[in-house]
């Protein structure tokens, strides 16, 4: 049967995954996703400028977070926010993930539209294994900066293990 052209937009929007093996065990990696003041050491923190405070977290299936990311060089202010669409410890996580950025001036910005973010967590020996997937990202710029930012958190969480 021909493509008749009813493919979904998702398709042909870029998906990041990102591979990555940390020397401690599944659970503790888990936790530093599962728990507010874990999360907080790491994620955002891919540029040192970066101070990240849940202001919520709710680690449920249907459960909400959101997190302000203040960077103290430009006095910019980050609001990211989602919902967790699927909590299963210490195997996998799914949330999704959206910005919005008011600027030192006061001005505000909406950054990329919601998109999907996986991780998950395998064992491998004393080590984990993490995947991270990260779905319908708009246009490439979105994806290279996602990459530049999954990677720098990967970096800074496996300082924080």
């Amino acid at each position: 049967m021909p493509d008749t052209g009813t493919r979904s937009a998702a398709a042909s929007q870029p998906k990041l995954e990102i591979r990555r093996t940390f020397a401690a065990p599944r659970e503790k990696v888990y936790e530093a996703w599962a728990r507010r003041e874990k999360l907080e050491q790491w994620m955002c923190r891919d540029v040192p400028s970066h101070r990240v405070t849940y202001l919520d977290f709710n680690l449920r299936t249907g459960g909400a977070y959101t997190m302000q990311v203040n960077d103290s060089a430009t006095g910019d202010e980050y609001l990211g926010y989602g919902v967790y669409r699927e909590v299963t410890p210490p195997s996998k996580l799914v949330f999704t993930w959206a910005w919005k950025k008011r600027q030192a001036d006061g001005t505000h910005a909406d950054t990329d539209p919601e998109t999907q973010v996986t991780v998950e967590f395998r064992d491998r020996g004393s080590s984990t294994e993490v995947t991270l997937t990260h779905e319908f990202l708009p246009t490439k710029e979105s994806w290279n900066a996602h990459k530049k930012g999954w990677e720098g958190c990967l970096d800074a969480l496996e300082a924080a293990l």
